[in-house]
């Protein structure tokens, strides 16, 4: 069995990169309100501070900062997780090995995780996050996709809202290359 070393720094900041089972499905944006509505009652159970988040069809990418003292940020994506997935209809197809162990069909188990270590690194995941519709070529346009933190951050004067339309990013980021 495969060993994960995850870094753990109580107060931390982290980009996560978290997949559905099914690549081809859609269901985070199909289901929008029900992965709204995971996280905030996550939020609430268990503080953490969204720095940035961006949510595609099949995958979502977010920055986080946990409280002081505090490194748990598994359970929160345990319970992200499992409030969405309760919140689905039951008719995806699962594996054998799902079906044994009571679980469904719809988020690869494990989730990407990269310790922010300065400003040069936050800046340059929290700029992946904002241009990742854009690079899986959702729109033409970083201001014309609607479930990002993007807009938030724009009103709050951080980015002009044609930023990106001149951006090139490279680097892994956990995905898929």
């Amino acid at each position: 069995m495969p060993s994960y070393r995850r870094a753990l720094v109580p107060g931390g900041c982290w980009f996560f990169t978290v997949n559905l089972l099914d690549r081809r499905q859609t269901l985070l944006i199909d289901h929008i309100a029900a992965l709204r509505e995971a996280i905030a009652v996550t939020r609430r159970d268990y503080s953490f501070a969204i720095d940035a988040f961006v949510v595609l069809p099949d995958h979502m990418h977010a920055i986080w900062s946990l409280p002081p003292g505090d490194s748990d940020f598994s359970t929160r994506w345990r319970l992200i997780k499992s409030r969405f997935a309760k919140a689905l209809p039951r008719h995806e197809k699962r594996s054998d090995v799902r079906i044994a162990r009571n679980e469904r069909g719809i988020w690869q188990r494990r989730f990407w995780e990269h310790l922010i270590r300065d400003e040069t690194d936050y800046a340059r995941h929290i700029e992946y996050c904002y241009i990742n519709p854009l690079k899986h070529r959702h729109v033409a346009r970083v201001c014309d996709w609607r479930h990002s933190s993007f807009h938030r951050d724009v009103r709050a004067g951080l980015f002009p809202e044609d930023w990106g339309e001149d951006i090139a990013m490279s680097g892994d980021f956990g995905e898929r290359q």
